[in-house]
């Protein structure tokens, strides 16, 4: 599912005239490790730990600027993007100037899932 909505994003991305965001295993490995803390309640379903998360990409990938959408219970990724895409903030982070990205999903013990998309310009 993870892949489906990248395709789903660099579809929206390319209609709008931008450039497609490109996979990247230290970016996702930020975003699978915040949706497990959100799934298992070690954090809140919440954009908690952002800034460590940042923290932690500059050392590793390095870049100028990072944003981050979270999602909880949809079921499909086309339902993820499309909840993303209205609101306001989740859609200006994929329609932003960034060319990274990684996604995590992770199931509760709730058995909702938990998404974490994160953009980074590197």
């Amino acid at each position: 599912m993870e892949g489906q909505i990248l395709k789903i994003i660099n579809e929206h991305r390319r209609s709008i005239g931008l450039g497609d965001l490109v996979y990247n295993k230290a970016v996702y490995n930020e975003a699978k490790q915040h949706s497990i803390n959100m799934a298992n309640g070690k954090t809140p379903f919440s954009h908690d730990g952002f800034d460590n998360r940042f923290d932690r990409l500059m050392k590793t990938v390095g870049g100028s600027s990072m944003a981050e959408n979270v999602a909880l219970g949809q079921t499909t990724a086309q339902d993820v993007v499309d909840s993303w895409l209205s609101s306001e903030g989740h859609k200006q982070n994929i329609e932003g100037d960034f060319n990274l990205t990684g996604i995590g999903i992770a199931r509760g013990n709730d058995e909702d899932l938990y998404f974490t998309q994160i953009f980074l310009l590197e």
